[in-house]
Parts: C-alpha cells; structure tokens; sequence
C-alpha cells in the first residue's frame, strides 16, 4: 500500500500530465485542502452533544476544531444569529495526507453496504469532492462501544483542478474506489 502523497507525486503526476497533454508539472491538479464538518442538526440545545462533536473530530482530524456559527436567526428551526451550530476542521500538508490515506484504505471500506462512489454525485464542475457519512464510526478511531449516539459528517476535498474530469482522474488515480 503506498502512501497518497508518495503515490501522487510518482505515479499520478506522470500519468495525468500525460492524460491531458500538459508539459508543465505545476498545470497538474492536487489536492489542497480537506474540510471536516458536523452539524448539529437536533442537538442544537443539548450542550453535551456539542462536547460530543468537538471531542469526536479531535479524534478523527488530530486537530481542534472550530465553531461554525449560524449567519442568522430562523425562529423555525429555533437557531439564533451567532449560535454555534456545528464545528469544522480544515487539513492542509502532512495531516491532510495522513487523512485521506484512512479514508481510502480504513474508512470507506467500513462503510455499510459500500459498493463504491459515485462519481456523478460527489464532483462538481471543478472536480471538488464532497462526501458525507452517515455514522461516523466508520473511522478507526471512534470504537463502537464507546459512541453515545451516532452522528454524521461532511467531508470536502478542494482541488486546483479547473474541470470535472481532471478531478475525477486525480482521484481515480490516486485510489479512491469508485463505481464501475
């Protein structure tokens, strides 16, 4: 098993460069940055799910998380302006590698019923990935009996890509298992 970064800058590089006919090494898309988000959605008003959250990405990112606050109030979903409705983290160098290598070779085989992404639903026009779990004990970090209660998460992962089909050959060649 090779290590992404490793991977990325032996095999990826030469073959995208050949791909798409480019000459220069830095026209060749890479990943800059993964974003992890968990919303609060129902536990909005139980201070304890929040301790949950943050200690949750902890774990999972090895990095403190930040607060997302709400931009206004919606007296509907009883969220008030400047209210922390979930927390974020953003990986850059060594940690975000060190991420995305558990979630090609850990995390997504773990998922139930997993057959594969779908690259029509998880790429926009940029070639940015956007996946989300619905339980978050997918990763080896979080053990199964010490979970209170199951949340899910959002994971974002920007590329310099400029269309769609660079990114979805940046990431079929650095892995990520994707529908056939």
């Amino acid at each position: 098993m090779m290590l992404v970064k490793e991977k990325y800058e032996k095999e990826v590089v030469p073959q995208l460069m050949k791909t798409f006919n480019w000459r220069n090494k830095l026209a060749v898309p890479k990943i800059l940055k993964v974003t992890v988000n968990i919303g609060a959605g129902r536990g909005l008003q139980d201070a304890k799910f929040f301790e949950l959250v943050e200690s949750t990405l902890v774990r999972i990112t090895g990095q403190k998380p930040a607060p997302t606050k709400a931009k206004k109030s919606i007296s509907a979903f009883k969220v008030r302006e400047g209210q922390v409705v979930g927390y974020k983290v953003t990986l850059r160098g060594a940690r975000m590698f060190d991420f995305l290598n558990k979630l090609i070779h850990v995390s997504l085989p773990r998922v139930r019923d997993f057959h594969g992404l779908d690259s029509t639903k998880l790429l926009d026009r940029q070639g940015n990935m956007s996946l989300g779990f619905k339980e978050h004990i997918v990763f080896p970090e979080i053990r199964s009996d010490e979970v209170e209660r199951l949340h899910g998460l959002e994971i974002c992962i920007t590329t310099s890509a400029q269309q769609r089909a660079e990114g979805l050959a940046l990431f079929q060649l650095l892995g990520f298992p994707f529908k056939k």
